[in-house]
């Protein structure tokens, strides 16, 4: 990786496809990345009204596999958020079969997770959705979502989910999932607010 190991700033959210390419991202990038689970979001209200609010918020970035599929995908998305701000980040035409695989795609392409991590780090930079100056700094961590009963007991999931619905956010988010979106799309006093609101109703 050039310029030492320590990994890139995203400056807004990244669209991918699957779970190998948002883990192939991850081993490079720092912050909100987000999978369609191929053509399946299509069909995904929830989380279209989450990218859509990513969208409207900061923009989102889209990084999907230079196949067909991966431009149908790229080209759905696109049509499905409207008038908002998108990016689109292109990997080169690279021929080849990731390792995981048996047989390589149809098209005989990488995808974003067997591209190379430089040439990922150089498509990110171009389209330019890196850097730290654009970072928001987060103000909730792992350990308040515990203190708060988001995370780590046994009624987490039930007050985790009621949390989402006052906030608009899909219900089976995932506590990682929702720290990205808390730090992103809400201020403390937002999430303070609402975690009352949801505390009292349960009472």
């Amino acid at each position: 990786m050039p310029d030492t190991d320590k990994k890139i700033k995203l400056t807004m959210p990244v669209i991918v496809e699957g779970k190998y390419d948002k883990i192939k991202l991850e081993s490079i990038a720092e912050g909100t990345i987000i999978t369609t689970d191929g053509f399946s979001v299509a069909h995904n209200s929830q989380k279209l009204a989450l990218i859509r609010r990513y969208a409207q918020k900061s923009g989102v970035a889209i990084l999907t596999d230079s196949d067909g599929a991966g431009f149908l995908i790229r080209n759905m998305l696109k049509s499905r958020l409207g008038d908002v701000k998108t990016v689109n980040v292109y990997v080169p035409d690279v021929f080849g079969k990731e390792r995981r695989k048996r047989e390589p795609s149809k098209e005989g392409k990488l995808g974003v997770e067997g591209i190379d991590k430089d040439v990922l780090i150089a498509a990110l930079r171009d389209a330019g959705v890196t850097g730290d100056a654009q970072t928001r700094r987060p103000w909730i961590d792992k350990q308040r979502l515990c203190d708060d009963g988001l995370s780590g007991s046994d009624n987490s999931s039930a007050l985790r989910k009621a949390l989402c619905a006052k906030l608009g956010l899909p219900e089976r988010i995932s506590a990682k999932g929702l720290l990205d979106a808390l730090n992103t799309l809400c201020s403390e006093e937002e999430y303070i607010s609402a975690l009352n609101a949801v505390k009292v109703d349960r009472a």
